[in-house]
């Protein structure tokens, strides 16, 4: 396990890892802000002014004895658990088209990078013209 960690390490996968994980960092606050701010506004408009992160479902209810709180509020905050869904689809459905989009140019470089790499249209095209070549050796040896 400790000989992968160092391939791992010294391939610059540790270096790659790092710039996508602060570049997801920054990348989240924004698609948090677009939910928060841009979303989730328009649609607690058109469902009646509710504010989703102020629904919460009280497990326990807090005591207040002579001004002073003597048991804290207890909620499950499922209107927050609404708004991160919204993030993470968001986030995840931009992820995966970056990934489309660099898979599809990785596909495209190697395929021109290397004009002399053999494909399996190569492989297929060399096979029709050994066939074309064999079968008029043939018909040159039966004439």
């Amino acid at each position: 396990m400790i000989k992968e960690f160092k391939e791992f390490a010294v391939k610059g996968n540790v270096f790659d890892m790092a710039v996508g994980i602060i570049i997801g960092g920054a990348f989240s606050k924004v698609v948090s802000s677009l939910v928060k701010d841009i979303i989730m506004p328009p649609i607690g408009y058109f469902t009646g002014q509710v504010n989703f992160s102020s629904f919460q479902w009280v497990i326990q209810a807090p005591k207040v004895v002579k001004d002073t709180s003597v048991r804290e509020e207890i909620t499950i905050n499922y209107g927050t658990f609404i708004e991160n869904s919204f993030d993470f689809f968001i986030v995840a459905f931009s992820m995966f088209l970056v990934i489309r989009l660099f898979n599809k140019l990785k596909k495209e470089s190697e395929d021109e990078s290397n004009p002399n790499e053999v494909t399996p249209k190569d492989i297929l095209l060399l096979a029709e013209i050994r066939d074309l070549l064999k079968e008029q050796k043939e018909q040159k040896s039966n004439q």
